[in-house]
């Protein structure tokens, strides 16, 4: 059993043996092993020279095992090291084979799985795999996975992968699954809503899709297009953004219900003018003229407009105002 760790069986018997004997001498293996003195030596030293086992004390031919947590825990630790560093070599060299294929052949930049359960698998497997993020473009009548089952995303969101998905509003219309968007948003899904999507569609990490080629819910064996690098899966890309930019944003009411909406504008009319000034690419020394102020005047109420907006840049109040629908 302790083989990976470089125990043969002879010495792990002897490693055994002195655990649970506190410590003995080379007739005691002798006579309790069945093994005969000159092995019973060269495994001594062996082990020994290892660090293995340890004399009782200087000159005496008793031995004792050293903890078995301190020296084959270390290495236990190494070999897990050893497997993670050989886990990340095949991960990339698997990559650069599928990039040289898809760069020889333009056919496997697009698989198609077959059916339910090979479309399920790699949506499981993508998930698990995910290292940054995940895009959804949810519909309603799943057809492969109910959201309430696709517990992979729970896991990806608690280890850090960030989801952003938009879900279509006939989707949140379905029992039950507005309190399940509302504990994936608690978990940090970014979630927002648009009244239709055209497609169902899964991005992972920008480096695949999945893109099911049936839309109805229903059928016997849906189908699907496994799409790797290339235009395509740019195109794909381009899509969620672009709904994403137009969806509305899903989130949690101080009752813990779902709700639909921006977030209430801390800013009064004042400001917003002001602010409707500065996204229309007006000087601040024309806003000074035009409001009868000073430009000292204009850059204070902008600094103070910002803190209230959580804008770090002037580029982020413009765009925050802009997502949130202020203007």
């Amino acid at each position: 059993m302790l083989e990976s760790l470089g125990l043969d069986p002879v010495e792990e018997r002897v490693y055994r043996f002195l655990v649970t004997t506190a410590e003995a001498e080379v007739t005691d293996l002798i006579g309790n092993l069945g093994i005969d003195a000159e092995t019973a030596e060269t495994v001594l030293i062996s082990m020994r020279v290892r660090g293995l086992i340890r004399t009782v004390s200087p000159g005496r031919r008793r031995f004792t095992a050293v903890a078995p947590d301190i020296v084959l825990g270390s290495q236990l630790l190494r070999h897990q090291q050893a497997l993670d560093w050989a886990r990340r070599e095949v991960n990339q060299l698997s990559e650069e084979y599928r990039d040289n294929s898809r760069r020889r052949d333009a056919g496997r930049l697009v698989e198609v799985l077959p059916n339910r359960v090979v479309l399920r698998e790699h949506l499981d497997h993508l998930q698990e795999t995910a290292r940054h993020e995940v895009l959804y473009l949810c519909r309603g009548r799943a057809i492969v996975m109910p959201a309430e089952e696709n517990h992979a995303e729970l896991f990806a969101l608690r280890r850090g992968v960030e989801y952003r998905v938009i879900y279509e509003k006939a989707l949140l219309e379905e029992e039950g699954m507005q309190a399940n968007v509302a504990y994936g948003v608690k978990l940090g899904e970014q979630a927002r809503a648009m009244p239709w999507l055209p497609v169902r569609l899964t991005v992972v990490d920008r480096e695949v899709a999945v893109l099911p080629l049936v839309q109805e819910a229903g059928i016997s064996e849906p189908t699907a297009a496994l799409v790797r690098g290339g235009q395509l899966l740019e195109a794909l890309i381009a899509l969620f953004e672009g709904y994403w930019e137009r969806a509305t944003p899903l989130r949690i009411a101080e009752d813990g219900a779902l709700t639909e909406g921006t977030t209430p504008c801390p800013l009064g009319s004042d400001d917003l003018y002001l602010v409707s000034l500065l996204v229309a690419g007006v000087p601040d020394k024309s806003i000074a003229t035009q409001l009868g102020i000073s430009q000292r005047t204009v850059q204070r109420r902008v600094s103070n407009i910002m803190e209230r907006a959580g804008a770090q840049t002037r580029m982020q109040l413009a765009w925050r105002a802009a997502t949130e629908h202020w203007l």
